[in-house]
């Protein structure tokens, strides 16, 4: 799980396992190490009818409605967006980049531009 913070806008993208652990146990969490402290992040599945989002702790957290979720992960829909307040938020597919990175994309999802670059 990857996040992208800028300005009032978040931005969280999933590879495919992300997506399928936060279907089958409705939460993921990452951490970012500073040394003396961490920043995480966070997904949790709700039975909300919108997206919403909280910073306590160090932890910001975004809240997905399950039947976003269920949709997300049972088809090609590529992500959903919405806004909490003034925070947009954005939760997406992580697609493998079309150019030659150095890190591991191996569980990213296919490229849908990648046929088109041939």
């Amino acid at each position: 799980m990857k996040i992208r913070i800028k300005s009032n806008s978040l931005r969280y993208r999933l590879t495919r396992t992300d997506t399928s652990l936060l279907a089958k146990d409705g939460h993921l969490r990452e951490a970012v190490d500073f040394g003396t402290q961490q920043l995480f992040y966070a997904l949790r599945v709700m039975d909300d009818e919108q997206l919403s989002a909280t910073f306590k702790d160090n932890v910001i957290t975004v809240y997905v409605p399950k039947q976003l979720i269920q949709e997300f992960a049972d088809t090609d829909k590529v992500g959903f967006e919405g806004t909490h307040g003034n925070l947009h938020l954005l939760v997406e597919k992580d697609f493998t980049c079309l150019d030659n990175v150095a890190e591991d994309q191996s569980d990213n999802y296919p490229n849908p531009l990648s046929a088109k670059k041939l």
